[in-house]
């Protein structure tokens, strides 16, 4: 018979006494979980949001998690607290207006320049067009619209909160995956749409792209993977959304 490893017997303590010592080495052998969702969801944010905030919401999501986690059900804690840690993280995001009144000015002038030099242009313009026009600093205008598109994210996926349906110790996750039909055949165009927009992209940007999206490697992590800074990648991964949105706009505004 295999000797139960440190974390299980951890658990077991947890699970059978509520230890509290038992409690906290499980919320320190997650801890990577809240530093990940906190990169990744920073990717995007101003460096104004305090990341330790983040930190804090992420751990309160963690320990959230382990008190109503039932170990009874099919599901692997780690699985159950990431979807915790990042809900805490994107709704304390919600609740602040965490961008700044003059950035979201800034968004939409930028906004309106693309879309005025494309119509005069009869084309996709570049950031440095943009900034050109406007007299800003191209990677200026890089963040401020990768830092308005997380805002939009957020306020487009305000989803309903989950509500927790508790019987005794018995804890109920809604199911948000099974799609409506007519739900499935929009996700299959737009993934499908996507895809083609993605394909447009010059060759650095989708990797970056596909490493951050698919792979789910952090922003530091795809520059040690090619060897190139954290905010040469930030950089990078800001032009390809810009890209992306005003491709997703052009292709909007013909339906």
């Amino acid at each position: 018979m295999e000797r139960p490893t440190v974390l299980e017997d951890h658990w077991w303590r947890w699970i059978n006494q509520k230890e509290k010592k038992a409690a906290e080495e499980i919320i320190a052998a997650h801890m990577p979980l809240v530093d990940y969702h906190v990169q990744r969801i920073g990717a995007t944010l101003p460096l104004s949001v305090d990341r330790e905030d983040l930190r804090s919401q992420g751990m309160i999501g963690l320990y959230d998690a382990l008190v109503k986690f039932d170990h009874r059900r099919d599901l692997k804690f780690y699985t159950y607290a990431s979807f915790r840690v990042r809900g805490a993280i994107l709704d304390s995001l919600r609740k602040e207006d965490w961008l700044p009144r003059s950035s979201r000015e800034k968004a939409k002038m930028i906004e309106e320049t693309t879309e005025r030099l494309e119509q005069q242009k009869g084309r996709h313009v570049t950031e440095d067009e943009v900034a050109n026009a406007l007299q800003l600093p191209a990677a200026d205008v890089l963040k401020t619209v990768a830092e308005n598109y997380m805002a939009q994210l957020l306020s487009m996926n305000q989803a309903q909160e989950e509500e927790d349906q508790e019987d005794g110790h018995t804890f109920t996750l809604q199911d948000h995956q099974t799609l409506a039909p007519y739900e499935e055949a929009e996700k299959k165009e737009t993934k499908e749409q996507l895809q083609q927009l993605v394909s447009t992209l010059p060759e650095k940007e989708k990797l970056v792209l596909s490493l951050f999206y698919h792979e789910d490697l952090t922003l530091t992590e795809i520059g040690h993977t090619l060897r190139l800074s954290t905010s040469r990648i930030s950089q990078i991964h800001a032009k390809a959304l810009f890209r992306l949105k005003q491709a997703f706009q052009k292709e909007e505004a013909k339906l």
